[in-house]
């Protein structure tokens, strides 16, 4: 158990409070709209810590609840016969970007997460849902791929451009939610191959990653009770404001 510890007891209790507090509120806006795990978590910890530090802590927590999450709906090899040139560009990209950017400590890192953080807020709140002709999934699917993982690699942050491309195929609601399951799972597959690689993924991260999982699922359940009792169109109104203010703060503090 000393092993499982040994991270935060390095980081301190208040820092501890903070990695589970902030898994907690990760899996309960994952558990209302079915998305915001990785940007909430990444976000808040880059507050504190590197970036790279909060996405090694990302990888089971985020692995498993994108594994429940596509888990359901009956759509999945459909998807991935539909998806595969995305998920493949997704992990090349993410390959590309760990080889020539990776996350550091230096303060770019840090703006580029702000960046990342505010434009996903962005088209969230303001760009109009657009819809993907058939014709040209065939190259923009992997164009997605392979920029979502670029910019993965560099930020810890896998939601652009992947979630608005997904949005914008005309899924029903059931595909829609397996779809990016499935996306955020090759995304946290491949970041934690890159952080790997990198050395910034030993088993002291893995065996922290692993004690974050638990709020992160007590989250997600407590998020699924309360999707029938609130308005998930004003809660995802509030969840970009909030992630637009987050990435606003690290671009201009970063």
């Amino acid at each position: 158990m000393n092993t499982f510890l040994a991270f935060y007891t390095d980081i301190g209790p208040a820092l501890t409070l903070l990695v589970f507090g902030t898994f907690l509120l990760a899996g309960t806006v994952k558990g209302i709209i079915g998305l915001g795990l990785p940007t909430v978590a990444v976000g808040l910890l880059g507050l504190a810590m590197l970036p790279a530090q909060a996405a090694a802590l990302l990888i089971i927590p985020s692995t498993v609840t994108n594994l429940w999450q596509l888990a359901f709906g009956g759509h999945l090899s459909a998807l991935v016969k539909r998806l595969w040139p995305m998920l493949l560009l997704i992990f090349l990209g993410t390959g590309l970007g760990t080889l020539g950017l990776g996350m550091g400590g230096e303060h770019w890192v840090v703006r580029a997460l702000g960046g990342a953080l505010l434009m996903y807020a962005l088209s969230g709140l303001f760009l109009p849902t657009f819809q993907v002709k058939p014709a040209t999934e065939h190259w923009l699917g992997p164009l997605c791929g392979v920029i979502t993982g670029v910019i993965t690699s560099a930020t810890g942050v896998f939601v652009i451009p992947a979630v608005p491309y997904l949005q914008a195929l005309g899924l029903n609601r059931d595909q829609l939610v397996q779809a990016l399951g499935l996306s955020f799972t090759a995304s946290t597959l491949a970041l934690a191959a890159g952080l790997a690689w990198r050395g910034t993924l030993g088993s002291g991260e893995l065996n922290a990653s692993v004690l974050a999982l638990a709020p992160a699922l007590l989250g997600m359940w407590l998020g699924q009770a309360l999707r029938e009792r609130i308005s998930a169109v004003l809660f995802k109104r509030v969840f970009f404001i909030g992630v637009a203010l987050l990435g606003g703060h690290l671009l201009i503090g970063g």
